[in-house]
């Protein structure tokens, strides 16, 4: 354990950035965090895997990682890394060995890829996808999202093949969205407990860190504290 304040290291999902970590950001590096927010171009399972990687030779050490949706992929690969020391999962999936994010998915379907156009090798969220994506947003919040949300290359999901994990050596903190119409809240509940996270349900959809991000503040607070001596 370190005496040292840990770095919090953020990584996005699709259909995002790393300002969509904006809410969060300021109040912990209001409390004395040095905070960093992960922009990888979602062309690639194993080169966003390898920015996070070059993001955390850029950061000081320890660190907590942590990742919304998709990141969720990109911290259990990135997060074997020794200067890790914690995770934080939001509303996101967390494969195994030889487990992709379509082959979660696909066992507890969710609403918005109904949603979802291919066009030119991207997967585009339709206007109408995004009361599935952030829903508990006011309606001038959604319309952002939408305005700034970057599609990923269509085939992303099925590019996951981990030879090893970091939820089955670091511990795990997991931030559940109940109300989420994007990744299932009831994937979420199996992947959390399978990694025995200390698990944080919010009443919220896909995107807590914008509609609840107290919660996830606090959340983040108790991995880094647990990363610390008394």
């Amino acid at each position: 354990m370190s005496k040292t304040k840990p770095t919090i290291v953020f990584c996005h999902g699709i259909w995002a950035d790393g300002s969509c970590f904006s809410k969060v950001i300021p109040p912990l590096q209001a409390e004395g965090y040095e905070v960093i927010s992960v922009q990888y171009g979602l062309d690639s399972f194993e080169e966003d895997v390898a920015t996070v990687k070059r993001t955390l030779n850029r950061v000081g050490s320890p660190v907590v990682l942590v990742g919304h949706s998709y990141g969720g992929a990109t911290i259990t690969a990135a997060g074997v890394d020794k200067r890790v020391v914690a995770l934080v999962y939001i509303a996101a999936v967390a494969p195994d060995v030889g487990e992709t994010v379509q082959s979660q998915l696909d066992k507890f379907p969710s609403d918005i890829f109904s949603r979802v156009e291919v066009a030119d090798g991207r997967a585009w969220m339709l206007p109408n996808g995004v009361e599935f994506f952030a829903g508990d947003l006011p309606a001038a919040e959604q319309k952002l999202v939408w305005a700034t949300h970057y599609a990923p290359v269509a085939d992303l999901f099925q590019q996951q093949k981990l030879q090893e994990v970091a939820w089955k050596s670091k511990p795990s903190w997991y931030v559940l969205a109940r109300n989420d119409h994007t990744v299932h809240p009831d994937l979420q509940r199996f992947l959390s407990k399978r990694m025995g996270a200390t698990i944080v349900e919010v009443e919220s959809s896909h995107v807590p860190m914008l509609s609840q991000p107290d919660v996830v503040v606090n959340t983040i607070r108790q991995a880094a504290t647990a990363t610390q001596t008394a």
